[in-house]
This record gives C-alpha cells, sequence and structure tokens, in this order.
C-alpha cells in the first residue's frame, strides 16, 4: 500500500528540455533561485531574466534547460510531489501496528514536506485555474494519493477495526481534498486558517472520525 510513484520510479520532470542531466549544475541553479524567488514574489511577477540572472546565465542559456519559466514551475512541483511519495514510505502497510499513530505519521510526513516548500504548494496553487499542466499534474498526483488512501479505508474494514459506510473512494477523497484546502490557508494565511501548531492534529482527528467513527481506533 505504499504511495505509487510514477512509472519510472523517479520524477516525472515535465517541460525540461531533452538530453540534459537532472543532476546538471545550471539545471539545478534554475530551479534553486525559482524556489528562492517563489518565497519573496508571486510567480506572475517573475521573468525569466530573472530566472537566468539568478542562476548566473544567459537567456539564451535557460532556454537550453527549460522552454518557459511554467516548465520550471512544473518541475519544482514534480520534485515537491515525489519527495512526498518518498517519504510517505510504508506508513500505510503498517496500520494495524497503531492506526492513530500511523496516520498522524502520515499527515505529518506531507505537511512537513510540503510546509517546507510551501512557495512552490502555493505559486501552484495561484496558477492551476489558468495553467492546464499544472491541473492535470496536480489531479494525476492527487489520484494516486486518493486510491492509496481507498485502499488503506478498505484494508481497515476487512479488518474489522473501521465500519463500514461511506464508499472507501469517496471518503479518500473528501479527506485528500481537506488537507489540500487546510494546508493552503494555513501556509497562505488565507484565513480562516488553522494555525501551523495545530494543523497536523486538527485534520487527524477529522480523519479518524471519518474513518473509524471514533478518535481511538483499535490497534492490530
Amino acid at each position: 500500500m505504499t504511495i505509487a510513484r510514477s512509472p519510472t520510479g523517479g520524477a516525472r520532470v515535465r517541460g525540461r528540455r531533452p538530453g540534459r542531466s537532472t543532476g546538471d549544475d545550471r539545471e539545478q541553479a534554475i530551479l534553486a533561485t525559482a524556489e528562492r524567488l517563489l518565497e519573496r514574489r508571486a510567480f506572475g511577477d517573475i521573468s525569466i531574466d530573472d530566472l537566468a540572472k539568478g542562476a548566473g546565465i544567459s537567456r539564451p542559456t535557460f532556454y537550453f534547460y527549460f522552454p518557459s519559466k511554467d516548465a520550471v514551475l512544473l518541475t519544482l512541483l514534480d520534485r515537491v510531489t515525489e519527495e512526498a511519495n518518498g517519504v510517505a514510505g510504508d506508513v500505510l502497510d503498517r496500520l494495524a501496528e497503531d492506526p492513530r499513530s500511523r496516520w498522524r505519521e502520515l499527515i505529518d510526513r506531507f505537511h512537513a514536506t510540503f510546509g517546507g516548500h510551501r512557495a512552490v504548494v502555493l505559486a501552484c496553487a495561484e496558477v492551476r485555474g489558468t495553467n492546464a499542466e499544472v491541473r492535470r499534474l496536480w489531479a494525476d498526483v492527487l489520484e494516486r494519493w486518493v486510491r492509496a488512501v481507498e485502499a488503506a479505508i478498505k484494508g481497515e474494514r476487512r479488518r474489522g477495526a473501521a465500519p463500514d459506510g461511506l464508499p472507501a473512494r469517496d471518503l479518500a477523497i473528501a479527506l485528500n481534498s481537506m488537507n489540500e484546502r487546510v494546508w493552503y490557508a494555513t501556509f497562505a494565511g488565507d484565513g480562516p486558517a488553522v494555525a501551523e501548531r495545530d494543523v497536523v492534529d486538527v485534520l487527524l482527528d477529522v480523519w479518524l472520525t471519518a474513518i473509524y467513527r471514533t478518535t481511538t481506533p483499535p490497534p492490530a
């Protein structure tokens, strides 16, 4: 029940020019510049010249690595979501050990990953309404997480830890969508928002109540 990764097992770097190594210093410099600038400015206010200058390269050299600044953002999003998949690891496979602790571990790991790249997360939310590729990528990622959580809920029901109820897929969609919106509000300060120190515990209680009808599910 490990969170699914891309078919290659690594980041699906969209929009990057073919034939370049993901370890290329200049490419890394462009990505680092973009994330650094996003911490201070809206994505729409960042230009290709800004990215090239910050990476210490010329504008023509930038195009050797990326066809557009949107491609830079997509690559950053790819990397953040793959990092989230990686940190999730096998947590859902170990639910029966201690459901409350394992669900908390999963939510906390995702929170730490997205919180560590909040500028990228907020920039993607900013452009998702107008950028079809960002929308498709995020929908793709969300679908993988929904399927993993759906399978986990069904597993908890089969072993008698969680009661039958709403379709597991619908529940998984609602819970993942709730996390997305709550985290966005917390990271953006887009009130009303849950304080960051409380957000993992608040999300956990809602997840446990929805899945188990209690916040103290039974262990194995």
